[in-house]
């Protein structure tokens, strides 16, 4: 006797998180996401539905099969996945569960999708990103993008965030994550901390920084040839 899941009727859509790589045609016409992880090989769009990635012709997802689009409940969690080296030039999706699912602990595995915001990380240097630039990789006929400033596109291919949302379409917002707190995180060591404690070691380290600069003003007094010698 098989045992069948239980059937799920929500009145209105789940929604999900998720983090992708933002990629961009060759000839500057689309804009779209990769997955991080299975999906990496198939570019989707704002709307688009799912299919096996190994070529398998049954519907997404299939219980017996990984196979459909993925996406986590806790928008932290997802957050979260940022913070390892291969997905930092990552984005992070909040998504409209569409079509039929399976529900985990953690998330939905289903069959379709809308990306309804994307929220753009800081650039490699912690400033606020102001567009996404070539990666320097990407697949064929597609260029991964990631976040970059003003200062650091260069002459790099390049869209603005606007622009990215306009090529992607379906109503997608594109939003510049603030930069301040993870580049504090970062310089402390303390990622994961909420604004009171982000303060906190601002303020600790505003107070080393004057009591450096207490001791350098010390040694501009006594001369360069008076360190170190006996009274």
């Amino acid at each position: 006797m098989r045992l069948r899941l239980p059937a799920e009727r929500p009145t209105e859509p789940p929604t999900g998180y998720k983090i992708a790589h933002p990629v961009l045609s060759q000839d500057g016409t689309r804009a779209g996401f990769t997955g991080v992880s299975l999906g990496g090989a198939l570019p989707y769009g704002v709307l688009a539905d799912a299919s096996c990635v190994y070529g398998l012709r049954h519907r997404a997802p299939h219980r017996r099969c990984d196979c459909g689009f993925h996406c986590v409940h806790d928008r932290t969690v997802a957050e979260g996945l940022l913070c390892t080296a291969e997905h930092r030039s990552a984005v992070l999706l909040e998504v409209t569960v569409l079509g039929a699912y399976i529900r985990f602990e953690r998330g939905f595995r289903y069959a379709r999708q809308r990306v309804r915001t994307a929220t753009v990380g800081p650039c490699s240097c912690g400033a606020v990103a102001a567009a996404l630039a070539d990666a320097g990789r990407g697949r064929p006929g597609w260029l991964a993008l990631a976040p970059s400033c003003a200062g650091c596109v260069r002459g790099r291919t390049s869209v603005s965030l606007a622009a990215f949302a306009r090529l992607a379409g379906e109503g997608l917002r594109v939003a510049a994550g603030s930069a301040s707190a993870r580049r504090v995180a970062e310089l402390t060591g303390v990622e994961g901390l909420g604004v009171p404690e982000l303060t906190a070691e601002a303020a600790l380290l505003q107070a080393r920084l004057d009591w450096f600069q207490t001791q350098l003003a010390r040694l501009g007094e006594r001369g360069p040839g008076e360190e170190g010698q006996a009274p």
